[in-house]
Parts: structure tokens; sequence; C-alpha cells
């Protein structure tokens, strides 16, 4: 609670606190986008997701950094067959642990004494860990910085996401039964409490690729992941098959996406890398000067149109309306009609986003064009009547638009 006495003195500033601060800031400052791997509970195959991703980015050419802030269960050193390594230490700062030239590494797993010790610190202590994770590590000029959470939401999901700054996203694992996905739903809810964007889900442990004959078989179900990604609005990243390669990779410190693995795994990993780069920029969420802000952000809605009114199907339209808004007014600024490039799966969410459209109203759409849609940072009005669509827009903006049924939704 706030003490709102008027006696009461201000507290006075730790200048080594404050210099400690500046220092983080400065490291921060270095790295491009911060990606948080969580999960809202264990066993969903968390740590194996953020080593094969921090290696798959790095095969992909990008200056990658992985965290382990796992304090209680490290994993990362044995997935990575970094075990027995320690960083060096040149006048206080730690210099990561390389697994090649392209990634860089750091775990409370290199400072233990041998793989059966247990950490046993309360939560200052871990703050305290993970915040000289980042600020004494010499880590260099970095695109991505993976960071490997403890499941859940707790110390060190909460210290990470005030340490890191912007840009930062996280990249939520689950597994397609149902248990799990009710707990991601908590994940997302601690990123939104915590404004930390969500890159987006990824469905870990997603059926049973067969090594004799290829065929996949559901185990846990299938599709709980994207499903999920649906219901809170995030992005679907991909499914992630359970695959043999995997278990012994992890076993033997070889992850599945170093090297030449073909095996389904290995290319689930690959597709779920392009899809996170080709995802828009992150947004910053803190530190908003005011052109960035809510209230002054530019809105750009696009219909698609039919003779005038708004074309039931998306695809299946002549031209699209696009209306600038002034979103202070809610009021439309200027109107400009397109004709879009042919309709082939993701030609049209990609054009809309260089076109500058954020929110697209229309009155059918397919799970998977939603999906792209959302990962172009546009957000998806379902259901709108056939209306002229000036009509439609005007309704949107007042808040009256009344939607009906998706009859893409089969």
């Amino acid at each position: 609670m706030t003490d709102c006495c008027p006696s009461s003195p201000p507290q006075p500033v730790d200048p080594e606190q404050e210099l400690e601060n500046e220092i983080l800031r400065g490291r921060m400052q270095h790295i491009g986008e911060k990606l948080l791997v969580l999960s809202g509970k264990g066993g969903v195959g968390k740590s194996t997701v953020a080593a094969n991703l921090a290696v798959a980015l790095a095969a992909a050419g990008s200056r990658v950094g992985l965290l382990d802030v796992d304090i209680h269960g490290p994993s990362i050193p044995k997935l990575l067959g970094l075990e027995g390594r320690q960083p060096e230490i040149v006048r206080g700062v730690l210099g990561p642990v390389r697994f090649n030239e392209r990634l860089a590494v750091i775990s409370i797993g290199f400072f233990l004494p041998d793989a059966q010790a247990a950490v046993i610190w309360r939560g200052p202590r871990k703050f305290g860990a993970i915040k000289q994770f980042l600020k004494d590590v010499r880590w260099g000029e970095l695109d991505y910085l993976v960071v490997d959470s403890p499941p859940g939401t707790g110390d060190e999901p909460l210290a990470v996401a005030e340490l890191v700054g912007q840009p930062a996203r996280a990249v939520i694992v689950t597994t397609p039964q149902e248990l799990a996905v009710a707990d991601v739903r908590r994940c997302v809810s601690f990123c939104r409490t915590l404004n930390l964007g969500v890159a987006g889900i990824v469905e870990n442990m997603s059926g049973f690729a067969c090594p004799n004959c290829g065929q996949v078989f559901d185990l846990f179900k299938r599709g709980g992941g994207q499903r999920l990604a649906e219901e809170m609005g995030v992005p679907f990243l991909g499914s992630i098959p359970i695959d043999p390669h995997v278990v012994t990779g992890g076993d033997a410190g070889a992850p599945v996406t170093d090297g030449a693995s073909d095996g389904p795994a290995a290319r689930a990993f690959a597709t779920l890398v392009q899809t996170l780069q080709n995802l828009p920029a992150a947004a910053r969420t803190t530190d908003e000067t005011p052109e960035d802000t809510a209230e002054t952000r530019q809105m750009r809605i696009a219909i698609p149109v039919e003779d005038g009114r708004l074309c039931t199907h998306f695809g299946h339209c002549s031209e699209f309306a696009l209306y600038d808004v002034d979103p202070a007014a809610k009021a439309v600024t200027t109107k400009a009609s397109h004709c879009p490039p042919a309709h082939e799966p993701g030609v049209l969410p990609r054009w809309l986003h260089e076109q500058g459209a954020n929110v697209i109203i229309t009155g059918g759409m397919g799970q998977r064009a939603q999906q792209l849609f959302a990962q172009n940072g546009i957000q998806v009005v379902l259901g709108a009547p056939p209306d002229q669509a000036d009509e439609v827009v005007s309704a949107y903006l007042a808040g009256t638009l009344q939607t009906g049924a998706n009859p893409c939704d089969h």
C-alpha cells in the first residue's frame, strides 16, 4: 500500500543500485530481441524447445544468447553437451560459454560443483543471480537472447520480465491435452499483466512421428495449442512432434537443430524459426514516446469490397478499401481503394501488412488465414454483414457493428 503521509521523507537513491541499473541497461541495449520461453506447467519440454530454438536461430545466421534461469533445475548444459564447462571471468565480467561461434550460453549449472548439487535459494537471492547473469555477462551484440525460464509464473520469469527491458516477447510452450492448455491460459494472463508481448504458442509433443513408416499418431490429442492461440488472440508458432531423435540428441548433448538432421522435429523447428522471424517487430510496451501511445497510434482498417459492399469472404473480393482512422476521435480521415494480388495462401495477409493495415473486417475466414493475419499484426473481425463498406466501418468505430457466425468456420 502506498504511504500517503505528507511527512514521510522521500526514499534516498542508492548510488550503487543506480550504477548497476545503468550497466544492465547498457548490456540490454546491445541485444535485439529477448525471447522468454515460458510454460504454464512442467513436463511440456520447455527447455528442449528453448535449446533447439536457440540453436536453430543461430543456424539461420543470427547471433544468439541462451540464458538458463531455471535455478533449481538447470538442464541447458546437458542438452547442449556443455557439462563441465565454466565461464571465464575477466575483471569481474563473465564470458559466456560458447556452443559455437553464433551461440553463447550462461546457466547456473556452470557454477555448481557437480550435477547432484541442489540450489536452495529464496526469491531475493534468485533475483540477484538473474540480474547478475544479465548485467555481468559479456553478451556482446546479439540479435536474440533466448531465456529458458522454469515452469509457472513465479520468481524467475517475473524477474526476467522486469529486468530485460524492451523489445521482449514470450514464447509459450504447451502440449495438446486440456490439462496443459488450461495452465497456458494463466501464462498468457501473466504476460498481459506484466505488459509483456506474446510472440506465440508452440504445441510440443504434437503427435508421435513413427521413425519406420512416418505416420503420426496423436498420443496426447492434437491441436490444443492452436485452438488456445485463436481463443487468446495470439499467434500460433507451430507444432513439434515427438521424435526419438530429440530424446537421443538431448541425452547426448546434440540438439536436432544442430547439423544435417532432417527428421520431423528438425523440420518443425526450422518452420517455427521461420514463422518467428516473419512476425512483425516486437512493439514497445514501456517508455512509449507521446507519438507512439495508444491514443495517437494510426489505425488502418481493411475491408474486402465487391460492388461497394463488404465481401463475405476476403479472398473473393475485387478490391480492398483501406480507411485511415484517427483513433482518438474515432473518425475516418482518408479512404483509398487497392486491387489485391492474386489470392494464394499467405499472400493477402503479407500484402495488407505492407499496406499498413492493422485491422481487417470481413464476413468469413478460415483458421489458417486468421493465424497468418495475426502473425502479420492484423486484428481480424469476423461475421460482419455484407453492407456498404462505409457503413460497416462507421458501425465498427461506433461500437455498434453487429457480427454473426463465421461462414468459413468448418
